[in-house]
């Protein structure tokens, strides 16, 4: 498994670079909010957060601007019905990461719909599979609504996204965060990490 690449831009289009690491070029497919927030140019030297898929017919590399991208994405892909590589990037292309929780949170299918690719009933299916399979949605509400921390939210999505139930990511996190009420998304991770892998 690849988890992140650092090289030099070889080419870079809006949904898809060209990285040169150590002489080897490595074609990235990313989502427009990656290619916005890096702003790509030949030559300069970037790190992207990387998911490496492998379907019968290819194996394509997906890249990442952060770690909340690459969990979004995931987590689509793995925990939700009928989403593929194509409609998760086409997702993230159209909503800011925050703006997906948003959505999903406020259960605004509509907003998610407007996403290219995305149909009524796929951001229907989304939203529904978020809310009541995972319950994800309670914790990016309680994230707006200022009642959890976004280091704790954040490190509850990657650790569903990696294929922990959240009751047990939850619950590994708040014991955290009772010993060390200030430790960031990185810490509680590697802690929770630590006590569910025991």
């Amino acid at each position: 498994m690849i988890a992140f690449l650092r090289g030099t831009v070889a080419e870079a289009l809006p949904q898809c670079l060209i990285l040169d690491v150590g002489g080897v070029g490595y074609e990235v497919q990313i989502p427009l909010s990656t290619f916005d927030h890096i702003n790509p140019v030949e030559g300069q030297t970037v790190t992207l957060k990387t998911h490496f898929h492998i379907r019968e017919n290819a194996q394509v590399l997906y890249g990442f601007a952060t770690d909340a991208e690459r969990d979004i994405f995931r987590l689509l892909i793995e925990r939700v019905s009928g989403i593929g590589p194509a409609t998760a990037i086409s997702i993230l292309s159209g909503l800011k990461v925050s703006d997906f929780k948003a959505a999903v949170a406020a259960g605004d299918a509509q907003r998610i719909a407007r996403a290219k690719g995305v149909g009524k009933k796929t951001a229907e299916r989304i939203v529904l599979e978020l809310k009541d399979k995972i319950g994800l949605a309670a914790t990016w509400e309680a994230q707006q609504q200022g009642t959890t921390s976004p280091a704790a939210a954040d490190a509850e999505l990657a650790l569903v996204a990696l294929g922990f139930k959240q009751t047990e990511a939850r619950k590994a996190i708040k014991t955290l965060l009772a010993d060390t009420p200030q430790a960031n998304t990185d810490d509680l991770i590697r802690g929770a990490l630590r006590m569910m892998t025991r």
